[in-house]
């Protein structure tokens, strides 16, 4: 799709210098931009690539003054950091509007499907299911036997809802992510095999959840593994069953949840981390990459390391960690020079 300069002017409330017929149709970075592109400048760092991009329209702060011959239109407005992100927003929205039902796709007679809704070609609607009104579920889903899908809702290709499900509205399911398989539950026996506990809770996610792709999210052994509004997942995450986080939590990729843990609303969790399972974590709570929590966490605590201490102290000891080897010489120098006075006296 191609967009003038007064169609983005007037989106974003800016003001137009230069042509306000020229036409854009592709998003580009200032300093690889291309005749037919739109970019933006908000770092002064990037200032003197708007003197020789080719990008079409360049969105700049009010505030911006040239300094030298521009090719590029101006769209002026109060904060164009934020203009850029509201704009690639209302792209995204236009680039992911798609509606109808696609062939070949099962649908049960049992399944309710709302209004205005898009389900792409080789999806599986099992029985009971019910999808409100402005859902995306795209090719190859599978929604198994009584989930609810809430308004507004996105499930992007190959993702696999198991059955009870219950998905909040505005939420985001990126591919390849699993919701709701069975948790880790299994009973050694006196042989010495494991006997699988049956699994019969089922997974919540509530309003305005992203997951990203490749993320499982077991059931609950009994009761609810819970995902509170907000919270945002990235890629390749495991959370195990009976687990909740709590409202707005991020957590980075590939960190893992052991079972019934508690987090706490509003904490940043880095990539790689590893949480044992039965343990509550405080809200506010930041934990530093590839940390390793054991322990409890209180409310609004800053840790890092394996097992997690307290950030503080873990960068006032690694300046003693990198000195091991010295440290060490030194002592065993101390220790010679002690054993060599006993010797003497």
């Amino acid at each position: 799709m191609k967009f003038t300069a007064i169609q983005i002017a007037e989106i974003l409330e800016g003001e137009i210098t230069g042509d306000e017929n020229v036409e854009v149709f592709k998003l580009s970075k200032i300093e690889e931009g291309e005749e037919g592109s739109l970019t933006f400048l908000s770092n002064p760092k990037y200032t003197n690539f708007i003197y020789t991009t080719k990008a079409s329209i360049t969105i700049v702060n009010k505030d911006f003054v040239t300094e030298k011959e521009l090719t590029t239109t101006l769209i002026k407005v109060v904060d164009a950091y934020k203009a850029f992100s509201k704009l690639l927003e209302f792209y995204n929205e236009v680039k992911l509007n798609k509606k109808g039902i696609e062939q070949p796709i099962f649908i049960s007679e049992s399944a309710i499907i709302g209004e205005h809704i898009y389900l792409g070609a080789f999806s599986y609607i099992s029985n009971n299911v019910k999808i409100g009104d402005n859902v995306k579920i795209y090719p190859n889903v599978y929604i198994g036997d009584n989930v609810e899908i809430g308004a507004n809702t996105t499930i992007f290709a190959g993702a696999k809802i198991y059955s009870e499900t219950i998905i909040g509205e505005n939420c985001s399911i990126h591919s390849g992510v699993i919701i709701g398989a069975d948790g880790f539950g299994f009973a050694p026996s006196a042989e010495g095999t494991y006997n699988k506990i049956p699994q019969i809770g089922n997974v919540i996610i509530e309003d305005n959840v992203d997951i990203g792709a490749a993320t499982t999210i077991d059931r609950a052994t009994l009761g609810s593994t819970i995902i509170r509004k907000g919270v945002k997942l990235d890629n390749q995450i495991q959370v195990a069953h009976n687990v909740e986080i709590g409202k707005n939590t991020v957590i980075a990729a590939q960190t893992g949840i052991a079972g019934s843990t508690k987090i706490g609303e509003n904490c940043k969790i880095g990539g790689q981390v590893g949480i044992v399972g039965h343990i509550i974590i405080g809200n506010n709570v930041q934990v530093q990459a590839q940390s390793g929590i054991s322990r409890n966490i209180k409310d609004n605590e800053v840790i890092q390391g394996t097992p997690a201490i307290g950030y503080n102290d873990f960068n006032k000891s690694y300046v003693y960690f990198k000195k091991l080897p010295k440290l060490a010489a030194t002592i065993n120098s101390i220790e010679k020079e002690v054993k060599a006075l006993k010797v003497e006296e």
